[in-house]
């Protein structure tokens, strides 16, 4: 059954099929042909799947992300940012890497974040000079901060799934998501220095007081969200409707950037993106129904238990595994596919699972801007009106840098588990 399982799962993916039928359909086929389960557990386990206080947190997260996107706030942070760090050559490209940085604090989503920010930030990279491929791989690397630096949609995923505290893998989330964001100014400033680009970028630094007078009440909104989180006034799912109200007032009264008009194509659109998600929890949750009546999670566990001799080459191998299936599998099947299984293991390594969370997100936040099938990638090609290919050269500093990063994030816990080490 194990086989059978694995095999019509890597078919199906193959053949180009939808990620959550593909799901199911493996489930399925699991419970058809190797169980006597009857086929009327699919519809009850996925409802059950879905039937969780948490995940409302992610409908609700996107929201706000799209909220933030039509609402202006991503002008305001970009011209603060802008103040901050455009005066140095390659200040454009460091705008960049900072307002993602800052986004990525409301949106939990890169995609969004790359949507938001590359329309605003790409034009004016190339409008000064910078290779319309460098800007987008700029852009499609620093959004992938958007799924690292809490609140994180893939943070409460791998949260709910393997029974984690999200409030912790939110604190853990902040250490990397600055070490990443640091490392990637240092990498845009090293290679605007070599290549030239970038000498003409203090030209259009704003002042600093008016920018961030300007950003201020965009700039709370991360305040109140975390602060509250942490400060036990709400919890995460409660936040994420926070940050959906304060984004309609900040958008409708204060900016009046949102139309009563525009309401409707904001729903849907949040709806779609949404509704994508939650159907793959769905579908993950019956194959994880699966998987558990085949004793496939305990093989795999046994399986690595006598390959590997300690935690390091556990995860040095965990590493090498996510980064392919990354590259191929979109990040939130991989995590409610693989984290049920994989966190098991590593806790019998004695590795904490809010570090090893961590880890996997950001192996599959590197995923998600590299060939083939890098959600940001295309994005940004789209935003930049490339074909994705010319960006693949350009990919080569950024996807070094963060692989150092990710080294010293499996490597070294206490960049993960400080905060919440102080906290808790």
């Amino acid at each position: 059954m194990n086989l059978a399982i694995s095999s019509a799962l890597i078919a199906l993916f193959a053949l180009s099929i939808p990620i959550a039928v593909a799901i199911a359909l493996t489930a399925v086929i699991g419970l058809y042909f190797f169980s006597s389960v009857p086929l009327m557990v699919v519809p009850q386990r996925m409802f059950v799947g879905l039937d969780s206080f948490p995940l409302m947190a992610v409908p609700f997260f996107i929201l706000a992300g799209h909220i933030m996107s039509n609402g202006g706030i991503a002008t305001r942070m970009v011209e603060f940012a802008r103040s901050l760090v455009g005066g140095i050559q390659g200040g454009l490209a460091c705008t960049c890497v900072v307002t993602c940085m800052m986004f990525a604090a409301i949106s939990g989503s890169s995609v969004a974040t790359t949507f938001a920010i590359g329309a605003i930030l790409i034009p004016a990279m190339v409008a000064r000079g910078y290779p319309a491929p460098m800007a987008a791989s700029i852009q499609a690397s620093s959004a992938e901060l958007g799924i690292i630096i809490p609140p994180s949609v893939p943070l409460i995923l791998y949260g709910v799934s393997t029974e984690t505290s999200i409030t912790q893998l939110f604190l853990a989330g902040f250490g990397p998501g600055l070490m990443i964001g640091i490392a990637l100014i240092v990498m845009v400033v090293i290679w605007c220095r070599l290549k030239g680009y970038g000498t003409q970028d203090g030209d259009l630094r704003s002042p600093i007081w008016p920018a961030f007078r300007s950003a201020f009440l965009a700039l709370l909104m991360p305040v109140i969200i975390i602060g509250g989180i942490y400060g036990g006034i709400f919890t995460p799912t409660e936040a994420s409707a926070v940050a959906v109200m304060y984004g309609l007032f900040l958008g409708m009264v204060v900016y009046r950037t949102i139309k009563l008009s525009d309401l409707p194509r904001i729903f849907r659109e949040s709806a779609l993106s949404a509704g994508s998600i939650m159907l793959i929890i769905a579908a993950a949750s019956i194959l994880s129904f699966v998987i558990g009546r085949s004793g496939l999670a305990s093989d795999i566990g046994a399986w690595a238990q006598n390959t590997f001799d300690n935690r390091y080459t556990f995860l040095l191998a965990i590493n090498m595994l996510l980064l392919v299936v990354g590259m191929f599998i979109e990040t939130s099947a991989a995590i409610l596919i693989l984290a049920p299984i994989l966190a098991p293991i590593a806790i019998g390594f004695g590795i904490d699972p809010v570090h090893f969370g961590i880890v996997i997100v950001v192996n599959l936040a590197l995923g998600m801007f590299t060939p083939p099938l890098g959600v940001n990638l295309f994005a940004a090609a789209q935003v930049a009106k490339l074909p994705v290919e010319q960006l693949f050269r350009f990919l080569l500093p950024p996807v070094l840098t963060i692989i150092t990063c990710l080294m010293l994030i499996t490597y070294v816990p206490m960049i993960s588990l400080f905060l919440r080490d102080l906290l808790f």
